[in-house]
């Protein structure tokens, strides 16, 4: 069986990362505010303190700890503020280009999809 890191979530005690495909987009909202709980709480910061370092409301900060999100630019400012922005890159590390893809285009990147690579038909295998 393959070691994975795990999360600790006070609902669900400790959530296997490779489990983390099969939560629900709500229960990876609620891993995500207990860890940022988890982080502001390990820094010894108030709700209030970091609200006023994000330059965000308070509610933003409690719904976000209690499971209920927050927007994309509101989650940055908050990481940013808690000193973990540069954890994003191992969110969604940059993808890089195919050696192979390259050598194809003769050096030209790759700037949009076709479309059709990768589809298959129903039924195919």
């Amino acid at each position: 069986m393959p070691v994975g890191i795990c999360i600790f979530s006070e609902r669900n005690g400790w959530i296997n990362m490779l489990q983390v495909r099969a939560l629900s987009d709500v229960a990876v909202l609620s891993v995500l505010g207990e860890r940022t709980k988890q982080e502001r709480l390990n820094q010894n910061m108030t709700q209030k303190k970091l609200s006023g370092l994000a330059g965000l409301s308070l509610i933003v900060i409690q719904r976000l700890e209690s499971g209920r999100g927050c927007s994309l630019l509101n989650f940055l400012k908050i990481l940013r503020s808690l000193g973990k922005l540069d954890q994003i890159d191992l969110l969604l590390p940059e993808p890089g280009i195919s050696p192979i893809d390259l050598a194809r285009r003769d050096g030209m990147q790759r700037k949009e999809a076709s479309g059709r690579r990768g589809i298959r038909k129903q039924g195919a295998k």
